[in-house]
């Protein structure tokens, strides 16, 4: 983490609800046998998973209802809201961490398809809710491959498609990394508006600041992937919202999965054609 480094052994940030446990302990069974799976992937993911050598044990699911506080920032003046950044990105960590700690439960090497959705509820304009999901998948072969260095499962919001070529080329996922960074974009002067009102001009401090948060953010997420030893980021993303702040106050949030190498030897599949059938 970059921001506020947390300890996942922490039961406070860990602890899922005991409906949650309960139904857990059911979905693994015995060391024989497994009971039913859940699974949010589509049946093409689901059988190249399957394919690339996972067996899907579960869907699993964290989340976390947190109050963002509240900050002051000078209406002129382009500036990182730290508070509210330091917020966005521990609320996200929350919901990752009790994904990660039922998929743990559950035995999995790893989680794909992860998603990470905010959503805002009536109770309040800085009140939201951080939700992350996605597939358990378990290894047929040896399992302690494919967990991180901490031991736990890997996270990554690649598809099951992407997982079943990125393994395939000699690549694995190490994590989900993420980085965020708030930014409020000062508030053009009456006078430079009507500077600019009839000419074509470069807003360069709404330029500065879209830069410069965008950077942070990716600055961010890129340690994080570092920081786990990673040869690279795949299926990088950056989002933008302003979420209940106001048009002046952004977000911007990276996301992407780790990767490292397994294998010298990246083959890449030819592509195959698919003719569909028109009755």
């Amino acid at each position: 983490m970059v921001l506020d480094p947390q300890n996942t052994n922490d039961p406070k940030i860990t602890a899922i609800p005991q409906h949650a446990t309960e139904r857990l302990v059911e979905m693994r069974g015995s060391s024989e046998s497994r009971t039913l799976f859940t699974s949010d992937l589509s049946t093409s993911e689901f059988l190249l998973v399957k394919e690339a050598g996972f067996d899907p044990v579960g869907l699993v699911v964290g989340s976390s209802i947190y109050h963002v506080g509240y900050q002051q920032s000078a209406w002129s003046k382009n500036q990182e809201m730290t508070v509210l950044t330091q917020a966005m990105y521990h609320a996200r960590e929350l919901a990752m961490d009790r994904m990660e700690e039922e998929a743990h439960q559950l035995g999995a090497d790893g989680v794909v398809g992860v998603r990470l959705e905010v959503n805002h509820k009536e109770w309040g304009n800085h009140i939201a809710e951080f939700v992350a999901i996605g597939t358990a998948v378990v290894h047929r072969g040896d399992k302690n491959r494919f967990k991180n260095k901490r031991g736990r499962p890997f996270t990554s919001d690649l598809s099951g498609q992407d997982f079943y070529v990125l393994l395939r080329s000699g690549y694995r996922p190490l994590g989900l990394v993420m980085g965020n960074c708030v930014y409020h974009v000062a508030i053009q002067s009456f006078g430079s508006f009507m500077r600019n009102f009839t000419q074509n001009a470069e807003l360069t401090q709404y330029t500065q600041a879209m830069y410069d948060s965008r950077e942070l953010a990716m600055e961010r997420m890129q340690k994080e992937a570092e920081e786990l030893g990673a040869k690279g980021i795949v299926g990088a993303n950056i989002h933008e919202r302003t979420h209940a702040w106001g048009a002046h106050v952004i977000e911007f949030f990276a996301i992407g999965t780790a990767v490292e190498e397994t294998s010298s030897d990246h083959v890449i599949e030819p592509p195959t054609i698919v003719l569909p059938l028109i009755s």
